[in-house]
């Protein structure tokens, strides 16, 4: 199975990208993971443990107890896009990479079909200057697209354009269509 697969579905990108401006400046976190990255990369939680606007990460002290965030409830096109998913939900992000940012080669070893989750990026925002590259390999993702990636493997992005990169970055426990559609 490939690394990088782009999905059979896609969304209305301008439609994705109006929910953006119901998201304030103040709801956008620092992403948890200071280490990763340089320059600023930050999102905001629309599903998380809890239920929790700002908390980007699946807390594994707490039990899994994941429910939308009141930053969805303002979010009505990435609601019927997340309807798309025919799969539990854990957490759902917008993760934002600043102009001039990037996030360092790293990999997420709990992520992946034998773990029983997989991260599905959707570009909201992007331009022709970002890199992603996942195993080695340049990985071009335009806006609306759905792309499964395997991020057990080393992965880094670089945002070298003069505007932000967002990605709707969902978490989807692995089921029958899951598997259906990344194969």
């Amino acid at each position: 199975m490939s690394s990088a697969r782009r999905l059979p579905f896609t969304f209305d990108a301008a439609a994705l990208k109006s929910d953006l401006e119901r998201i304030g400046p103040r709801e956008w976190v620092p992403h948890f993971n200071p280490q990763y990255y340089e320059g600023v990369w930050s999102g905001v939680a629309l599903r998380s443990t809890g239920g929790h606007t700002g908390q980007l990460y699946a807390d594994p002290s707490k039990s899994k107890s994941y429910a939308d965030t009141p930053a969805l409830a303002k979010c009505r096109h990435i609601r019927e896009a997340l309807g798309a998913f025919e799969c539990p939900l854990e957490t759902v992000r917008l993760l934002k990479l600043a102009p001039g940012s990037r996030i360092r080669e790293h990999s997420d070893f709990d992520l992946g079909e034998r773990f029983g989750v997989v991260r599905v990026h959707v570009p909201v925002l992007t331009n022709p200057a970002v890199e992603f590259s996942l195993g080695g390999e340049s990985v071009l993702m335009r806006e609306g697209e759905s792309w499964y990636l395997d991020l057990s493997l080393p992965h880094r992005v670089d945002n070298r354009g003069t505007t932000d990169r967002v990605h709707l970055v969902v978490d989807c426990v692995v089921n029958d269509w899951v598997r259906s559609v990344i194969r």
